[in-house]
């Protein structure tokens, strides 16, 4: 086994109202392709953590929602490297009406992890 594994543990995740709510107030936002994006630097964690929202008044069908936040979850969990050692929180919006292929978001989500490294260096 590698010592880099490439999984989304709980300590990845953002939740909690008062974490996110903190995050959508004190967050800067970005949009890169397909995904509109919030983050807020520095957040106390060991590693960076990360929500995914995909607006209902775009796709109607829980399907259609669900089968992009797997889309996404997927990337960023197979390309989170790109934040080096940057702890921020993020927030990732789904902002276009049609379904793009995996591929086309998994480089939309590698950009945006660059933008982010590349803006807040690491702690």
């Amino acid at each position: 086994m590698g010592t880099a594994r490439q999984t989304l543990s709980k300590q990845e995740r953002l939740s909690g109202k008062t974490a996110v709510s903190n995050l959508v107030r004190e967050g800067r936002y970005r949009t890169e392709g397909c995904l509109r994006y919030c983050v807020r630097p520095d957040n106390g964690t060991a590693c960076s953590r990360i929500v995914v929202s995909v607006p209902k008044r775009l796709f109607k069908r829980a399907v259609k929602r669900n089968l992009l936040k797997r889309r996404i979850r997927e990337s960023f969990r197979t390309q989170k490297t790109l934040l080096g050692s940057t702890c921020a929180d993020i927030l990732l919006t789904y902002i276009l009406p049609e379904i793009l292929p995996l591929e086309t978001i998994r480089q939309d989500v590698a950009a945006v992890l660059r933008r982010i490294a590349k803006q807040t260096p690491g702690t």
